[in-house]
């Protein structure tokens, strides 16, 4: 979706808007910021990645951008697959604004995965559209190093685009915490149980907060109650019972323009998940990220972002000991430097944007757009509504799963339809491609045939030219044979004769 599009929550709950993870909408926003100008056209494509898509691509548009996540994963290698197919049709230049690896906190690159095929496949695609491609951080980078590439004339580290989002400087705003202070906690259903343990703890004496999830899931648990989410971990909020959808403190945000207004209206954030604290880093609220797996590991390296690994946190006793440990501000210590890499990776790809006359510049085009906009808040949790409008909620979100149900079907069906298409249309073109090779095969055959027809033509005509240089020198043998003789003749006959003229002498 654009940044500009606003959707109601009920089309958000039909249809997925967001990629299933909203944080999804952070670092586009940051990359339609960057590159709308007055005289650039960007258009969002839904997320597809459909190969049968590249010529129309080719004929409307003149570069392609691919702002991914941790795409160098298990589940998306059908995706990746996908994208690797569609880019080698392109005739365009493409340029990945940033990808990184899913693996653990300590991943095994010396062991490989099994999508490294897939990944060396998408980046030698890549890299024969455009100069380099743009990766999250320093185990990606040794990742692709260990697929055979080259840093900096193959690939570049550049972090997440989110956190340019808003130019060149980032300030933290100090913090004074207390227990009236407004906290943002967030997690994933994946989150380690020590963090989770840590917020549940944690907002017993600080509960003036609202919890922040991203996955489509969740929204779906907030706006209707349910269906329940699947989660192993202890004390995650699963079901419309847990204390932060009994008590109403779940937020969920359907567009970038509402999360940047409420994050800035807060004193903290706390919690696993990257872009629930990336997006108050960037609008100045102080925070602390868990690390527990190789994706926030290096983004949190290169940004410099106030965290804490799993390990460390399973030792801190309370929020006070925590902040005792960290930097708040650390981020802002290494934006300028980032940014500017950033900047150099675009102009390496010939993008164009916003800042090529002042790196320094705060405002965009995109800004007087969205002002223009009265973006919706987080959808109000179904727990928080009167007894007539939660009935009312769940009628709406019951017709709202049965259309969705019939969307998906329609969807999967069309999929299908889709592929069988492509693959006759694939089979067609190898069938084409074969009957070509064939007709080539008797192309060669025959021009062979008449070569060698063309070459025993010519034998011939050199065995019967000796054939008739042999009988000339037969000739020419039995000529001189008979000459001899006759010779031979004459001269013994003049001989005698002078004999006998000699003797009567």
């Amino acid at each position: 979706m654009r940044p500009t599009n606003i959707y109601t929550p009920e089309d958000i709950y039909l249809k997925d808007r967001t990629g299933f993870n909203n944080g999804n909408l952070a670092y586009q926003y940051s990359i339609y910021r960057t590159l709308w100008k007055d005289d650039v056209e960007l258009h969002a494509d839904g997320l597809s990645s459909n190969p049968n898509l590249a010529e129309k691509i080719n004929e409307n548009y003149d570069v392609y951008v691919i702002p991914l996540a941790d795409a160098f994963r298990e589940d998306f290698r059908t995706s990746l697959r996908n994208y690797t197919n569609l880019i080698r049709k392109l005739k365009i230049p493409v340029v990945v604004t940033g990808v990184g690896l899913r693996a653990n906190y300590e991943p095994q690159l010396e062991e490989g995965f099994t999508f490294d095929e897939d990944v060396t496949n998408f980046v030698k695609a890549v890299l024969e559209k455009s100069s380099k491609i743009g990766v999250r951080g320093q185990i990606t980078a040794d990742y692709l190093k260990k697929l055979g590439f080259n840093e900096s004339t193959d690939y570049q580290v550049i972090g997440c685009p989110s956190l340019y989002t808003f130019g060149r400087e980032i300030k933290i705003r100090d913090l004074h915490l207390t227990e009236h202070s407004s906290i943002a906690i967030n997690a994933s259903p994946i989150s380690s149980e020590v963090a989770i343990q840590f917020l549940n703890n944690m907002i017993t004496t600080y509960n003036d907060y609202n919890f922040i999830p991203q996955h489509l899931d969740e929204f779906h648990l907030m706006f209707a109650g349910g269906p329940d989410i699947a989660s192993d971990i202890k004390g995650y909020p699963t079901n419309i019972e847990h204390k932060y959808y009994s008590e109403g403190r779940v937020k969920y945000f359907t567009n970038m323009p509402s999360w940047y207004n409420y994050v800035k209206n807060i004193n903290f954030s706390i919690g696993s998940r990257l872009h629930g604290n990336v997006i108050p880093t960037i609008v100045g609220t102080p925070n602390v990220s868990f690390v527990q797996d190789a994706r926030m590991r290096e983004l949190a390296s290169y940004h410099a972002l106030t965290h804490i690994t799993i390990d460390e946190l399973a030792n801190i006793n309370d929020i006070q000991e925590l902040l005792s440990k960290v930097d708040l501000k650390s981020a802002e210590k290494v934006q300028a430097r980032n940014f500017d890499n950033y900047i150099n990776f675009l102009d390496a790809n010939g993008l164009d944007h916003i800042y090529k006359q002042d790196k320094n510049r705060k405002t965009a085009p995109l800004d007087e757009l969205i002002q223009a906009i009265d973006f919706p808040a987080s959808p109000e949790p179904i727990s928080l509504l009167r007894s007539t409008e939660m009935l009312n909620r769940v009628s709406v979100a019951a017709n709202l799963l049965k259309e969705r149900h019939d969307y998906n079907t329609r969807y999967r069906v069309n999929l299908v339809n889709n592929q069988l298409t492509q693959l006759k249309k694939t089979n067609a073109e190898q069938s084409k491609k074969d009957q070509q090779k064939i007709a080539a095969t008797q192309q060669e055959n025959d021009q062979l045939k008449n070569e060698l027809a063309q070459t025993k033509q010519k034998l011939q005509f050199t065995i019967n030219k000796n054939h008739e240089l042999t009988n000339k020198i037969r000739y020419y043998q039995g000529t001189l044979n008979r000459k001899s003789v006759k010779l031979t003749l004459n001269v013994a006959n003049s001989l005698a004769s002078f004999k006998k003229k000699i003797s009567k002498k």
